[in-house]
């Protein structure tokens, strides 16, 4: 029997002649309405330089559905770009992009019934959001990234927008002048596409395609090489071949295992601390349970083996010049850190797929045998002052241990005012509270902080911790996600100046010496987590998110909708 598919709904009988009509007027006809509709979503715009490739992408994906017998219907969704919200109030939008992103294009597709799904993105949020929707809506669905920009140059070596940041610290304790800083600042950024370094974007660029949602090969091609139009087209083509044969589907893809292979990338790699939030919530969509306990379970076991920005020497490109992310994919594969089990939207397993990889090349890349370290490049850590966890890349560290006593701000801002001052001291721990999912809200990023810190050469001499986020090319001792968040009673809302804390990655542990009766009765007397009145979308996204160890989500789970029992 032939398959009825979803769009049949919109464009099959008498009543839905008005509905043909919509269609005609958009150009189609007999032969491209009875066809399968395939969305084809990005989040193409001029808000960063990231997502200023993918229009060009899109029509190619939709030349390969065409191609292949589908009707391409292209639609496009938000982006916040964390480079230009970051240190200030839009910052707090960052994280509720990533909800919006998954929101809208479930909306669309649901709404218009579209049969498959191509989904590009190349900024942070816009990755996972993605994913998200990707996994929420259960049709053949392919994601391709974007693609990052080139590194830049400057007085000969290898440079990206984290110098930059830096640089501003730089500055202010006078090791580079305002005109280098300005040559700077033309230098980092030379092409579109999103930033170099295995920070968020390339970091869950990677995931996708250790998780299986992805072509292998795609992720770390550069944004401005024209063999991203041919990774489009195939995208297009595969998603129709997706559709022929059933599947394999998103929820098929993204299971307990296909998850571990991807924290495991993430840990490899020296990734985005932001993965350990991602990763939950994509598995939250597909109704798996997948917190930030199972995330540290694989950090522990996973090699670190790229030497990758901001922790190390090397970016995107250097990784797609020695074989792209297969080449991790086969080293840990042939160590056993991975399950090449697992389906992919190519119908072939993470192994098959991996089979003709390169070897790793021992630089950019080593052996498992030769790892930079044996364990991963992102820690979770526990303890009094964060039961539920919080999150810290330690790739590049040089010591992985940090005491000294806390210096406590209730917000970004009063930090950052001091430390544009230089008005702390070496050896504090740094605590930033009031900036978690439903504090902020919004869950903003210090990248702003950190790296004026790191630019003042104080990167290892002071610690920080918030239960906001860090960006992924944050580096130093620098601790995130701090679960539970101070705006629903977390120890970290307890802190006083003064308090000694003590942080191990080593054993992954982070406390206070403070007793637990002092605490109680710092709880009893209450918290200090009072903010202006919200309105908009802050409000709704208060009202509704989670905690950061859970995925910050905001939704209760995976449902299996009537059209999906229906068709």
């Amino acid at each position: 029997m032939k398959q009825k598919h979803r769009s049949r709904i919109t464009t099959d009988g008498l009543d839905r002649t008005p509905h043909r009509a919509f269609l005609r007027g958009m150009g189609l006809d007999d032969a491209a309405i009875a066809r399968p509709f395939i969305g084809v979503a990005t989040t193409a715009g001029e808000m960063t330089p990231c997502n200023m490739g993918l229009a060009e992408q899109a029509a190619s994906a939709k030349i390969g559905v065409e191609a292949a017998g589908g009707t391409p219907r292209e639609f496009t969704t938000i982006s916040v770009s964390d480079g230009l919200s970051m240190n200030h109030a839009g910052m707090k939008f960052s994280l509720i992009s990533r909800e919006i992103i998954a929101d809208s294009v479930e909306t669309v597709v649901r709404a218009h019934a579209y049969d498959g799904l191509v989904c590009f993105a190349a900024c942070d949020k816009t990755l996972p959001g993605m994913m998200m929707a990707m996994a929420r809506l259960n049709v053949p669905a392919v994601f391709t990234y974007g693609g990052s920009a080139l590194p830049g140059r400057f007085r000969g070596r290898d440079v990206t927008v984290l110098d930059s940041y830096e640089g501003v610290g730089a500055v202010m304790t006078g090791d580079m002048t305002l005109d280098d800083l300005a040559e700077l600042e033309r230098a980092c950024l030379p092409t579109i596409g999103a930033c170099a370094g295995q920070f968020t974007a390339n970091t869950m660029a990677m995931v996708s395609e250790a998780m299986g949602l992805a072509l292998p090969g795609s992720a770390m091609l550069p944004a401005v090489y024209a063999q991203r139009q041919a990774v489009a087209r195939l995208a297009g083509e595969t998603v129709m071949a997706l559709l022929q044969n059933s599947g394999p589907l998103p929820r098929d893809i993204i299971t307990r295992a296909s998850l571990e292979n991807a924290c495991a990338i993430v840990a490899a790699t020296g990734g985005s601390t932001n993965a350990g939030l991602h990763l939950p919530a994509i598995a939250h969509e597909v109704g798996l349970s997948f917190t930030l306990d199972h995330v540290a379970e694989i950090f522990a076991r996973t090699p670190h083996i790229a030497d990758l920005k901001p922790g190390g020497r090397f970016v995107a490109k250097d990784v797609f010049d020695i074989g792209g992310v297969q080449v991790v994919i086969k080293a840990l594969l042939d160590a056993g850190h991975l399950h090449g089990d697992c389906v992919t939207v190519t119908g072939r397993t993470l192994a098959e797929n991996a089979a003709g990889a390169p070897d790793p090349d021992g630089t950019i890349v080593r052996s498992v045998s030769n790892a930079i370290s044996p364990t991963g490049g992102v820690v979770v850590l526990r303890g009094n002052l964060c039961p539920d966890g919080a999150l810290l890349k330690v790739a590049g560290l040089n010591s992985l241990t940090f005491e000294g006593p806390a210096l406590v701000f209730e917000n970004e801002e009063a930090c950052m005012r001091v430390v544009q001052d230089r008005s702390y001291q070496p050896g504090s721990v740094i605590v930033i509270r009031n900036e978690g999912p439903k504090g902020g809200p919004g869950m903003r990023e210090m990248l702003g902080v950190t790296a004026l810190i790191y630019g003042q050469g104080m990167g290892e001499k002071v610690a920080l911790l918030t239960d906001g986020r860090f960006s992924g090319a944050t580096r130093g001792m620098c601790i995130g996600y701090a679960s539970p968040e101070a705006a629903v009673g977390g120890p970290i809302g307890l802190l006083r100046d003064g308090d000694p804390i003590r942080i191990d990655a080593a054993a992954a542990t982070i406390t206070v010496d403070v007793s637990h009766k002092e605490l109680a009765a710092r709880a009893a007397a209450g918290q200090n987590t009072t903010r202006p009145p919200l309105a908009g979308t802050l409000e709704k996204y208060a009202a509704l998110v989670g905690p950061a160890n859970l995925g910050a989500v905001t939704h209760s789970g995976n449902v299996v909708w009537e059209r999906d029992e229906q068709l």
